[in-house]
């Protein structure tokens, strides 16, 4: 049983460190190689579209730069937290991957968050320079996230009320992004179950707890109360 486990473990680490290893190099490549906004077309539906943001993921910008950036690592460390807990009560190994890829790509954006303002230079007009003389382009904790994958499918037909003419879909995202929407969507869609089961859990130790600190008193006990 020991080994079982180890070896699930075994694999939750390595999709884990796949995860952050080609986020990482995909943007380093990105930062090292192109400017900000060029664009590398491979096909007439896909694009190496060099992109930076604030934000959660596809280039949304949201909130405050650095409470953002604070609360990521905060979630990343629930969250490891909780994937501990999955694998010794014995949850399915398809819902702790999904666990592990949102967390993998969480950690893969803060890292963009943390360091990149320090490691590289501005990207604007020029192609970046790793460890600059002069010093980078922000502080820690500013660094922006690198976005480049852009799949610009198909435009949608003049004649579809309000989008008609609109590219579908115009995010550009990285490796983490497509990490932590693979696995919120294969939670929702093929993990439900255990995510039903997680979250009752969570449910019913509540319910113990509460219990337990309002003890019901026993007819035996009532009984011996009125003896005396």
């Amino acid at each position: 049983m020991n080994n079982f486990l180890k070896n699930k473990r075994f694999l939750y680490i390595a999709i884990f460190i796949a995860v952050i290893i080609l986020d990482q190099v995909s943007k380093i490549w990105v930062k090292t190689n192109m400017s900000l906004g060029s664009s590398i077309w491979i096909t007439d539906w896909f694009q190496i579209n060099f992109q930076e943001n604030n934000g959660m993921a596809f280039s949304i910008e949201m909130g405050n730069k650095i409470f953002l950036t604070l609360f990521r690592i905060i979630a990343v460390g629930g969250l490891l937290y909780i994937i501990n807990k999955l694998i010794k009560e014995g949850y399915k190994t398809g819902f702790i991957v999904c666990m592990v890829l949102i967390t993998a790509g969480a950690l893969g954006n803060i890292i963009d968050c943390v360091f990149y303002g320090v490691l590289f230079s501005d990207s604007h007009h020029q192609v970046a320079e790793f460890l600059p003389a002069a010093g980078g382009y922000s502080t820690w904790l500013y660094g922006k996230v690198v976005d480049m994958l852009y799949f610009p499918l198909f435009r949608i037909p003049e004649w579809v009320p309000f989008f008609g003419g609109e590219i579908f879909f115009r995010p550009v995202f990285n490796i983490a992004d497509s990490a932590v929407c693979t696995g919120v969507f294969s939670v929702l869609v093929f993990e439900h179950k255990e995510l039903s089961r997680f979250m009752g859990d969570d449910e019913d130790k509540k319910g113990k707890d509460k219990d337990s600190n309002n003890p019901v008193v026993t007819e035996s006990n009532s009984i011996s109360d009125s003896e005396k």
